[in-house]
């Protein structure tokens, strides 16, 4: 889903995707003349792998997402939370994939592993 960046007014507007199993609902609004400040909840279900064992898990998404999305360049190099789209169009679907993958790759473990205090050792 795209939305054109100069759409966007300082009133907040509201927003619902959802993409992979992960559902993003929010709002977009205009906090300066090239910036747009993304507040939303992630929630949904994803599936992840075990890095102990390998097995497919569900992994329940609640994640608060502010994000500060830009039509130019930023100068600002201490501020990682800033998404640039220089192409004049915020691609919120871009910005569900991103955050998927970001968790994606991270070190998750099931249930399973998780709570087990064993050693986990493979022989080849």
């Amino acid at each position: 889903m795209k939305i054109v960046f100069d759409k966007i007014g300082s009133t907040a507007k509201p927003i619902e995707l959802e993409v992979q199993g992960a559902k993003l609902k929010g709002t977009l609004q205009k906090s300066g003349y090239h910036q747009v400040t993304l507040d939303a909840q992630m929630s949904g279900s994803i599936e992840l792998s075990c890095d102990r064992c390998g097995d497919i898990f569900n992994y329940d998404l609640d994640n608060k997402l502010r994000l500060k999305l830009s039509d130019q360049v930023s100068e600002d190099k201490d501020d990682l939370d800033i998404i640039e789209f220089l192409d004049g169009m915020i691609d919120l679907s871009y910005i569900i994939e991103s955050e998927i993958n970001a968790l994606k790759g991270a070190y998750h473990y099931c249930n399973n592993c998780d709570n087990g205090d064993e050693d986990f050792e493979v022989e080849f």
